[in-house]
């Protein structure tokens, strides 16, 4: 797949490091388990959505764009990441963030609400839980083209077949890392929530034929809903490639038992899952995504599920900023 004709602004100089995890994998009893350091790409403080961005912002300063609104939840990787890209560009930057759990948003709040206010945000639109997100990052678009802006609307999560492109390009390089460093993968386990991620990885995996399962651990939507939108999204991304591979919902792998309560609520399994990661190979995961993701595959191997498996492959996606507005949920 040639990516190389997509436009693409490119804020990581390296390639992220595949991580052996061996105290990990001892306390599991398991397979091996390896680590896709994506909390390591650039822009502050990094995560998955940076690799989606560099398609996003070239796309919209393609479009001659002087301002990007995008959506997310209060303490919104996204978000953050989002408006880093922005501030590095010298663009403006725009906020929906929804509060999906009620009275949520506290403007002084720490995490990533904090960096929102040093990267400089320049405006933050607090809308109520379950509202049309589209439909309130049009209206700030509306008012922002009648003062003379011009705004690009950049979707929740990235996941779009543009910002998705970020994560068939992530696959390709640790396929390639994997035939450089001999370690053959036997899953892919990565959090699944806005679909980018996981079509994109799948995309990627299936479009080179490498055949490598891909799980993904539900955060927000039950497991029909969720797959349906990672198939859909991978049909839009073959179709953008002109992949000819067939490919069916078979395919789309997800677990929806580890979202707990909701969305962005803390779980018992996520809790244990950071603290274990953090003392056994002192690296931070963060408490809506990766930590629930971890909590899911540390529950899998448990089950037997990877009993067949050498090797496994852990995508993290970063987010870690957010840990510090969950702090008193980790003390003993």
């Amino acid at each position: 797949m040639d990516l190389s004709k997509y436009p693409r602004r490119r804020y990581t100089s390296y390639q992220t490091p595949i991580e052996e995890l061996p105290r990990l994998s001892d306390a599991l009893g398991g397979p091996k388990i390896y680590m896709k350091r994506d909390d390591l790409l650039g822009l502050a403080g990094g995560g998955n959505k940076t690799r989606k961005l560099e398609f996003l912002i070239a796309d919209a300063l393609r479009h001659d764009a002087d301002v990007v609104i995008t959506c997310g939840a209060v303490q919104s990787n996204h978000c953050r990441l989002t408006l880093a890209a922005a501030s590095k560009e010298g663009l403006k930057c725009h906020l929906v963030l929804e509060q999906r759990v009620p009275n949520s948003y506290n403007k002084h709040a720490g995490g990533n609400n904090f960096l929102f206010h040093l990267l400089g945000v320049d405006g933050i639109h607090v809308v109520d839980g379950g509202s049309d997100l589209v439909a309130e990052m049009q209206h700030v678009a509306d008012e922002l083209a009648s003062a003379g802006h011009k705004p690009y609307i950049i979707p929740g999560g990235g996941s779009n077949e543009i910002g998705a492109l970020g994560y068939v390009s992530c696959a390709q390089e640790f396929l390639q890392q994997s035939f450089e460093t001999g370690i053959g993968f036997d899953s892919v386990v990565l959090t699944s929530g806005s679909t980018g991620t996981h079509a994109g990885v799948l995309t990627g995996i299936l479009g080179n034929n490498a055949q490598i399962p891909v799980v993904g651990i539900g955060i927000n939507r039950k497991k029909e809903s969720q797959t349906e939108a990672v198939y859909s999204l991978t049909q839009k991304l073959f179709e953008k490639l002109k992949i000819k591979i067939p490919f069916s919902r078979n395919d789309v792998i997800v677990f929806d038992d580890y979202i707990g309560a909701g969305y962005s609520l803390p779980t018992e399994g996520m809790i244990e899952a950071v603290k274990l990661v953090a003392r056994t190979e002192a690296i931070l995961l963060d408490p809506v995504y990766t930590g629930k993701a971890m909590a899911g595959m540390i529950d899998l191997i448990k089950k037997g599920y990877f009993a067949s498996a050498k090797n496994i492959l852990f995508l993290h996606t970063g987010g870690s900023p957010a840990l510090y507005a969950y702090a008193d949920k980790f003390y003993d």
